[in-house]
C-alpha cells in the first residue's frame, strides 16, 4: 500500500480570532497557516491532498489557484467526522489516509511519515502528546495493558478522566477502506451535538484493530490556533526554532528572541546579526557578514564579508563581497552592488548597477544607472531618471568623480575618468577625461540689505 492521501480540515470559522478573514489564512512567519500544512504535505512523495473548506470557502479557494490540491466544501459545520466525510469521494482506494488540520501549522513531514509507517492491516495511528496542562484537549484513555482504547473530549470527561495528561492532537492515519467503513457509524450523542472524528478510535478497538500511538518531535508541532494570542505565542516559539537552526549552522545572533524570518534564509558561517532584523522571501547570506540592528532584507543575495549597518533596507538586490552599506541606506529592487562598494547613510538606489570599488557615500539617489569601477559619487547627488512618462538611464564610466550636490539628468553618459564639478546640473554627454561644470554664474551684490519685519 504505497498511495497516500492527506486530508486537511480547514472549515472552521475561528470565532475567537474576531476577523473577517478565514482562520487558516491568518499568517505565521509571513505565510498563511494553511500553507504551512500544505508545505509539510508536499514533502510526502506522491501524496494526494484534499482541503476541506467551510467558513470563507471562496476566499480560501481564491488564495490558492495552482491546482496542486483539490478542495471540497463542508457547507454545514457539523464536526470533524462530518468534515472528513465530505472528503471521502476524493480519496483513492487502497490508500493510507492522514488527517491534518489547517490551523495546526507546524506539523513536520517527519511526523507525518511516522504516522504513515505505523499504519498497516492491523493498526491505525494516532498522534498523542503529554502536556503539563491538558485543559481543552480530549484525553487519551488506555486499557490495563496500556493500549489506546478511546478518546474522551473534555466536555464529556469524568473527573477521573480529566486527570489524564496524555491528549489527542486530532491527527490520525488509517486506510481509505476503514475510514469509509467507520465514518457512517459515528453519532452525535455528545455535549456539542457534533460528529467527532475521535470516535473512530473506539470503533477501531471494537473492530479488533490496534491503535498505534505516535509522538511528535516537539509540542509546537501540535499547537492549534484559536485566537490572536495563541497565534502570537506560536509565532515567537517558531521564530526561536528558526533562530536556533541558524545559530547551529554558524551564525551568531545578538538576541535569538529578537529575530524574524518570513521565508527561507540560507547563511554561511561566522556571521553576526544584531537585534530586530527581519528577513523576508528568499535571502542568501555569505560568510563573515555583519548585520546591524533594525535591518530589513527581502529576496536578496548578500556576499561574503559584507557590512550592513543599522536601519538598512535591502530589497530584491544583489550585494557583492565586502560591500559596506548604511546606516539608513535603502537598496531598492534591481540594485547590483559589486565587491568593495560602499552605499552610505541616507542613500537610495534603484535598478542601479554599481561597479567594484565604487562609492555613494551619503544623501544621494541613484536610480536607473550603471556605474563603472572606482566611481565616487558625492553627497546630495541625484540621477533624474524620470521625465514624467518614461525612465531613462545614466551611465558613469570607470574612475569618474561626481561632485557633491550634482544633478544628472538622464539619458546621460559620463565617460571614463570624467569629473563633474560640485553643484552642477548636467544634461549632456561628458567625454572621456573631461571636467563638466554646469553652474549658474555667481553674482555678488554690494550694499544689499537684509529684509526686516514689518512693525
Amino acid at each position: 500500500m504505497t498511495k497516500t492521501d492527506i486530508v486537511i480540515l480547514a472549515a472552521g470559522k475561528g470565532t475567537r480570532m474576531r476577523s473577517h478573514l478565514p482562520k487558516v489564512l491568518h499568517k505565521l512567519a509571513g505565510k498563511p497557516l494553511l500553507s504551512h500544512v500544505l508545505d509539510a504535505a508536499d514533502a510526502i512523495a506522491d501524496a494526494n491532498k484534499i482541503v476541506v473548506t467551510g467558513h470563507g470557502a471562496e476566499t480560501v479557494r481564491g488564495s490558492y489557484s495552482d491546482g496542486s490540491f483539490s478542495m471540497v466544501e463542508q457547507t454545514e459545520q457539523l464536526g470533524t467526522a462530518h468534515a472528513v466525510q465530505c472528503a471521502l469521494g476524493q480519496l483513492r482506494k487502497q490508500a493510507k489516509v492522514v488527517i491534518l488540520y489547517g490551523d495546526v501549522p507546524l506539523i513536520t513531514p517527519l511526523t507525518i511519515a511516522k504516522m504513515l509507517a505505523a499504519v498497516d492491516e492491523k493498526h491505525i495511528a494516532l498522534l498523542t502528546i503529554k502536556l503539563p496542562d491538558p485543559s481543552g484537549y480530549g484525553r487519551i484513555i488506555r486499557d490495563p495493558d496500556d493500549q489506546i482504547e478511546a478518546i474522551v473530549e473534555q466536555k464529556d470527561a469524568t473527573a477521573e478522566q480529566l486527570q489524564v495528561n496524555e491528549v489527542n492532537t486530532g491527527v490520525m492515519a488509517l486506510t481509505t477502506e476503514l475510514l469509509a467503513s467507520w465514518i457512517p457509524k459515528i453519532g452525535n450523542n455528545n455535549a456539542q451535538g457534533e460528529y467527532y472524528l475521535t470516535d473512530l478510535i473506539a470503533l477501531a478497538r471494537q473492530a479488533g484493530y490496534s491503535v498505534a500511538g505516535v509522538q511528535p518531535i516537539s509540542a509546537s508541532e501540535v499547537e492549534g490556533i484559536n485566537s490572536r494570542q495563541q497565534l502570537a505565542a506560536l509565532e515567537r516559539a517558531y521564530q526561536l526554532q528558526l533562530a536556533e537552526q541558524l545559530m547551529a549552522s554558524g551564525t551568531s545572533l545578538a538576541d535569538p528572541r529578537r529575530f524574524d524570518q518570513r521565508g527561507t534564509l540560507s547563511a554561511g558561517t561566522d556571521n553576526f546579526i544584531d537585534v530586530n532584523c527581519l528577513f523576508e522571501g528568499s535571502v542568501t547570506i555569505g560568510s563573515g557578514v555583519s548585520i546591524g540592528p533594525n535591518c530589513h532584507i527581502i529576496d536578496s543575495q548578500i556576499g561574503d564579508g559584507v557590512e550592513i549597518n543599522a536601519n538598512t533596507v535591502i530589497e530584491h538586490s544583489t550585494i557583492g563581497d565586502r560591500a559596506i552599506l548604511g546606516p539608513f541606506a535603502r537598496i531598492r529592487p534591481g540594485t547590483q552592488l559589486g565587491s568593495n562598494t560602499k552605499v552610505g547613510n541616507f542613500v537610495e538606489t534603484k535598478k542601479a548597477i554599481v561597479g567594484n570599488g565604487s562609492k555613494i557615500n551619503h544623501l544621494s539617489y541613484v536610480g536607473d544607472a550603471e556605474l563603472g569601477e572606482n566611481v565616487n559619487v558625492g553627497a546630495g547627488t541625484i540621477t533624474c531618471n524620470y521625465d514624467g512618462v518614461n525612465k531613462h538611464k545614466t551611465e558613469i564610466g570607470d574612475n569618474s568623480f561626481i561632485g557633491s550636490n550634482s544633478t544628472l539628468i538622464a539619458p546621460l553618459s559620463i565617460g571614463k575618468e570624467g569629473f563633474v564639478a560640485a553643484g552642477s546640473t548636467i544634461n549632456s554627454e561628458v567625454p572621456l577625461g573631461n571636467l563638466a561644470v554646469g553652474r549658474g554664474k555667481q553674482r555678488n551684490i554690494a550694499g544689499w540689505k537684509r529684509p526686516t519685519k514689518n512693525k
